[in-house]
């Protein structure tokens, strides 16, 4: 009966025994890239649209009225300074000119016999054969004679002068534009419109606007000698419309007299080399300048950011390798990295989930993630 007993009873142990439920398999940790968080100052680099004006552009005016007779020149072409630009009828000048000749001639006439007459009245009134009024009147047709003679100089002289304006020269070496007149126009003294227009390229001015407020934070900065602050001999770039970048720095030139009411902003101008001849008058442009610094920026790449609306956080990876989320406030953005201004201390970690789903306050596997933040740095 025992052996019996024995044998019943082993095999329901067995069967029991197999009936448990097995133990559950441990979950595998995730692996999750983790960079240490960086610190570096950081210069404030702005961004302001402007544009373009030659060294000196010059609108080409007649000084005369007339027909234009000739163009000298090729439209969009390089002209140099004293090169003939536009030549205006002369033929009514010239006809002035022919009239203050035969003026001069005839005055000079009457200037040579009222020194005559004074030369033969001036020994008669000393022998008392003629009275002191024929000298008086002889000694002032004398010296209005003279007089006319100098009028008649002048007034020659200044159809002269209007003959030289008909032979309208370049006042300055640049690019010319193209002629709002042609051959056969007429054309009207100053306040007309202009004939053309040269620019001069050798260097070019870059204008754009700065608030009121950007522009009393520079004058304080300046007046406290602060190494952040905007000083005119900072470089200064440009950005074309193609999104490249002008190959020539610039510097800061001057600032407008007067805020503008309308606007509340003051205009500052910066020159540009141009050797290149890349950039002409009227171009719109970026120019990008350095406003300050940031000193001990706290940065993390973007994508270690997680927005929800208005609420930032990141997910700090503490000594025992768990996720901790943390309420950040963030700064401006600089290329792919952003800047926290409240929340993160340097010497934290910070995870880089991903698409990888990682539970808060859970323990993961850190990866270093190559990042290199200086090298995004605004240069």
């Amino acid at each position: 009966m025992r052996y019996y007993s024995f044998a019943i009873i082993l095999p329901v142990l067995v069967s029991m025994g197999c009936n448990q439920p097995a133990a559950p398999a441990a979950k595998p940790v995730p692996e999750v890239n983790v960079v240490n968080v960086g610190v570096a100052t950081v210069p404030i680099i702005k961004e302001y649209v402007a544009q373009t004006y030659g060294k000196a552009d010059i609108a080409i005016q007649s000084r005369v009225d007339g027909w234009v007779t000739g163009i000298h020149f090729k439209e969009g072409s390089f002209v140099k300074q004293g090169q003939l630009l536009y030549t205006i009828d002369d033929q009514p000048i010239q006809t002035r000119i022919d009239a203050a000749n035969a003026r001069l001639a005839q005055v000079n006439t009457q200037l040579v016999k009222a020194k005559s007459d004074l030369e033969r009245v001036e020994p008669l009134t000393a022998m008392n054969a003629l009275s002191k009024r024929d000298l008086d009147a002889a000694r002032a047709a004398y010296q209005a004679a003279q007089y006319e003679v100098e009028v008649a100089k002048a007034s020659l002289q200044n159809s002269k002068i209007e003959l030289s304006y008909t032979r309208i020269t370049a006042p300055v070496s640049g690019y010319i534009g193209i002629s709002k007149y042609q051959i056969g126009d007429y054309v009207g003294k100053l306040g007309a419109a202009a004939l053309n227009t040269i620019s001069n390229t050798e260097k070019i001015r870059v204008r754009f606007s700065v608030t009121e407020a950007e522009f009393l934070a520079y004058l304080k900065a300046v007046a406290a000698n602060k190494k952040s602050a905007l000083e005119v001999s900072r470089p200064v770039s440009l950005l074309l419309s193609d999104g490249s970048v002008y190959n020539e720095t610039g510097s800061i030139d001057l600032a407008n007299r007067e805020i503008d009411p309308a606007t509340g902003s003051i205009i500052i101008q910066a020159i540009f080399p141009n050797s290149s001849a890349i950039l002409r008058p009227g171009q719109y442009v970026k120019l990008r300048m350095q406003t300050g610094n940031v000193e001990n920026a706290i940065m993390v790449p973007q994508q270690a950011v997680i927005a929800l609306q208005n609420i930032y956080q990141v997910l700090v990876v503490n000594d025992s390798s768990k996720v901790v989320p943390v309420m950040v406030k963030p700064g401006m953005r600089v290329g792919a990295n952003w800047i926290i201004s409240e929340g993160l201390s340097a010497d934290k970690k910070v995870a880089i989930v991903g698409n990888a789903i990682v539970k808060p306050n859970s323990v993961i596997k850190p990866v270093n993630f190559p990042w290199n933040y200086s090298n995004t740095l605004p240069q």
